[in-house]
């Protein structure tokens, strides 16, 4: 494995350790385990928010309302793990069958810098084109991370436009009320994100 692997593996663990606990201690809950992850037994409003959509149109916390979501932290230049996430969350939606309806996925990236409303619409369509993706500023983003318990940094390249971005690799889930249900954890299985969401889908029907 090389150097620069190692280290870009070792950053991803730390984001998702760092990620979670930063969501336990923020949201001040406590919380029960599944077998994907843990649902936080008080879910907490997520604040207000406008960020841009990859349609160019304003996305806010009313987007998140009357439907589950699986928010997904990450950007278009990640080399592995978001590409790999977006690949296993495709296949879940297909393994949830009907229920896929009462979930969406939402591709929120880190790297306003360069991920467009364009370029994150084309990527996140060419894992599922039901997948909506979002950004804003880093001052957006950074208030955001600090309700939702997502973490990011910039860590700097060879080149000014070849940086990599740290971040959390937990999936958020917000409930149809719009609030923070939980929190899904690596190492992911599809099957049991499909039985865990099932079942949550199913039991607010």
């Amino acid at each position: 494995m090389s150097n620069r692997v190692l280290t870009w593996s070792l950053l991803a663990a730390f984001a998702v350790l760092f990620g979670i606990a930063a969501g336990m201690v923020l949201l001040h809950t406590d919380a029960r385990p599944i077998r994907s992850g843990t649902l936080l037994e008080r879910p907490r409003p997520v604040p207000d928010f406008a960020l841009t959509g990859s349609d160019g149109k304003p996305f806010t916390k009313a987007d998140l309302l009357g439907h589950w979501d699986v928010v997904y932290v990450g950007y278009t230049h990640c080399p592995d793990v978001c590409p790999t996430t977006l690949a296993l969350l495709k296949a879940v939606a297909a393994g949830l069958g009907d229920d896929r309806k009462r979930l969406r996925v939402v591709f929120l990236s880190i790297d306003p810098e360069r991920d467009t409303p364009e370029t994150l619409a084309q990527y996140t369509h060419y894992f599922n084109p039901d997948f909506l993706a979002a950004t804003g500023s880093n001052e957006q983003l950074d208030a955001l991370g600090s309700k939702l318990g997502f973490v990011y940094q910039k860590v700097p390249g060879e080149t000014p436009q070849s940086y990599l971005m740290d971040h959390s690799s937990a999936l958020i889930l917000i409930d149809p009320k719009g609030e923070v249900a939980g929190y899904l954890t690596p190492p992911f299985k599809t099957e049991d994100l499909v039985g865990d969401l099932k079942q949550l889908v199913e039991r607010t029907a």
